[in-house]
């Protein structure tokens, strides 16, 4: 499948699909919201709202290398709508629960773990049609704009949530992401997303489709013979362990190093989003270096830095640490945005999915992993070390990115692994057999 050309009007059937998306994401970041503090408020229990958590988590983590190579099996427009359609079904069976005052907290359980396979199969149709819709010179840009969609939801999404909770039951709140997930669905119906052709060719040569397992094996692979690929997978597996880890120990760090209360904690929290936005908007509108890889190198070492300034920033000075989180913040995309639009340039169409999928998947995994030590180490040794060791983390992977031939050069294709194609059946003409009268 050739990638659409520049000069081809290809923003107006991406950015209606995009916008539909966008609200959908609003709907089901109010839901989010939502149930979490249903849950808050109706068991008070923190065993619960962790329960909540890992049911949101783990099912993406553990299936996705299975739910990519389903996406790059299945059609992707068909996987978008029935992906939307059946969050919108869950939740139309979870408000009739409510309605009937029977809601339980198992209720939310299984809705959420309907909604997280089927936003990981959402997730990676999308992100895999990206790079069949969108000219590759402009893949960064709309990276950037992604990024900044998702700060922009976390930003808005609580308050507007608390907003939306006081004036409306929880039933019109759950009203509001049926008709968001709808809106994101209609045009799908209308607007055609472009689909790899070599699994049409291969099944037509064989006359079935190749096993789910031998797909995911081909996805494993074709990540582990790719250097490069490989070689980001274990940066953003070190990173998320160090790093991510840091930010579900914010509010610790806010009451006891900085002696603070509510209002500080909402503001340190506030200026990430503030920077994802800014951050996203900015990539959005310049792009990024030639060498996309050089835009993310660049951004880790500034993100490191960030976080660095917040673990070493005195108690006596706040200011610091908000200056730290919102470098950060700001940083992020301008790291991950490119990555993705590197990957979805570079990897073959037909694999993307088990590629997005598995490296996410192993990337994921790592902060439930460092959360495990995080607890230790942060009541052995304060608090402030784990921005210090996710900051050096991020700037020893950024240094080794720039030492390592493969990541430097991850953008040129010919640097892809060789493929070893599906052997095709080929008929073989019987021998002519001469008679010698």
């Amino acid at each position: 499948m050739e990638r659409p050309a520049a000069s081809m009007r290809w923003q107006i059937p991406f950015f209606t699909i995009w916008t539909g998306q966008a609200f959908s994401l609003l709907g089901s970041t109010l839901v989010q919201f939502a149930l979490v503090w249903w849950l808050t408020s109706t068991t008070g229990s923190a065993t619960i709202l962790a329960m909540a958590s890992l049911v949101a988590i783990l099912p993406g983590v553990v299936l996705g290398p299975f739910i990519g190579a389903l996406v790059d099996r299945w059609n992707r427009r068909v996987v978008l709508i029935v992906a939307d359609s059946i969050v919108a079904a869950a939740i139309v069976i979870l408000a009739a629960i409510y309605w009937a005052g029977a809601m339980q907290p198992w209720h939310i359980y299984v809705v959420m773990l309907v909604r997280s396979i089927a936003g990981s199969f959402h997730w990676t149709a999308m992100q895999a049609s990206t790079s069949l819709m969108v000219p590759r010179e402009h893949l960064s840009r709309v990276a950037g704009l992604n990024q900044m969609l998702n700060g922009a939801m976390n930003i808005a999404a609580p308050p507007l949530g608390a907003l939306l909770l006081s004036v409306l039951p929880l039933n019109g709140i759950l009203a509001i992401d049926v008709a968001t997930a709808l809106l994101a669905v209609a045009p799908l119906f209308f607007i055609d997303i472009p689909q790899p052709e070599r699994r049409a060719a291969v099944v037509a040569a064989h006359g079935a489709k190749p096993s789910l397992w031998g797909e995911v094996g081909e996805g494993l692979r074709y990540i582990w013979n790719w250097p490069g690929v490989m070689g980001i997978l274990l940066m953003a597996m070190v990173i998320n362990f160090f790093h991510n880890p840091a930010s579900t120990l914010l509010p610790i760090l806010v009451t006891q190093h900085f002696g603070g209360e509510a209002l500080e904690l909402g503001w340190i929290q506030s200026v990430w989003g503030i920077g994802v936005v800014a951050g996203g908007l900015t990539l959005g509108v310049w792009g990024g270096f030639k060498r996309r890889i050089l835009t993310s190198m660049a951004g880790l070492v500034c993100m490191g830095l960030g976080s660095l300034l917040v673990g070493l920033t005195p108690a006596t000075a706040f200011w610091l640490a908000l200056a730290g989180r919102l470098i950060a913040g700001f940083m992020n995309p301008i790291v991950n945005g490119p990555l993705f639009a590197i990957l979805q340039d570079v990897v073959e169409p037909d694999m993307q999915g088990r590629v997005f999928n598995t490296v996410g998947s192993a990337a994921s995994a790592m902060t439930p992993l460092g959360m495990v030590f995080a607890g230790p180490v942060a009541d052995a040794l304060g608090v402030q070390v784990w921005y210090v060791m996710g900051g050096l983390a991020c700037v020893l992977m950024a240094v080794i990115g720039v030492l390592v031939p493969a990541i430097m050069h991850l953008e040129d294709k010919d640097r892809r692994p060789i493929r070893i194609q599906e052997e095709v059946p080929v008929a073989v003409p019987e021998p002519v057999r001469v008679t010698v009268e």
